[in-house]
């Protein structure tokens, strides 16, 4: 597991044209794919995190997991304790680009019905999280 802090953006004067960037969040902690619905839903108490980032052997963002699909996998019938992460994301994504209009952003976010959304490089490596107001 691969915890990283990055500093948050400052937020842009101009709000018409603010993009992800300007207003994404720190990284905050990411998790490997390789690990137990039950040990991230452990790290994500421990961290006092409303989600986790997902990622691979290699280091590259492959999703984001919150606490309520821990719990549905969990408290799903077909639910062992060799369940992992991966098992449950399906797909890679989605994420955005820090280049990105808010605009943009926030239409896809509720297209989707996400309250976050990670945000990525060109390699695919977290750079921040973007959420919604609640």
């Amino acid at each position: 597991m691969t915890l990283v802090q990055m500093q948050p953006r400052p937020v842009s004067a101009n709000p018409v044209h603010r993009t992800v960037d300007d207003a994404m969040e720190a990284v905050g902690p990411q998790i490997c794919d390789d690990m137990t619905v039950e040990v991230a839903l452990s790290v994500m108490a421990s961290a006092r995190a409303g989600h986790l980032l997902v990622c691979d052997q290699y280091g590259l963002c492959t999703g984001l997991v919150t606490s309520a699909q821990l719990a549905a996998a969990r408290d799903s019938d077909a639910y062992t304790d060799r369940i992992r992460l991966r098992d449950i994301l399906g797909d890679r994504g989605p994420f955005t680009s820090p280049r990105t209009t808010m605009a943009e952003a926030q239409h896809a976010m509720r297209y989707r019905r996400l309250a976050a959304l990670p945000v990525v490089d060109e390699q695919g490596s977290a750079l921040g999280v973007l959420a919604l107001a609640r």
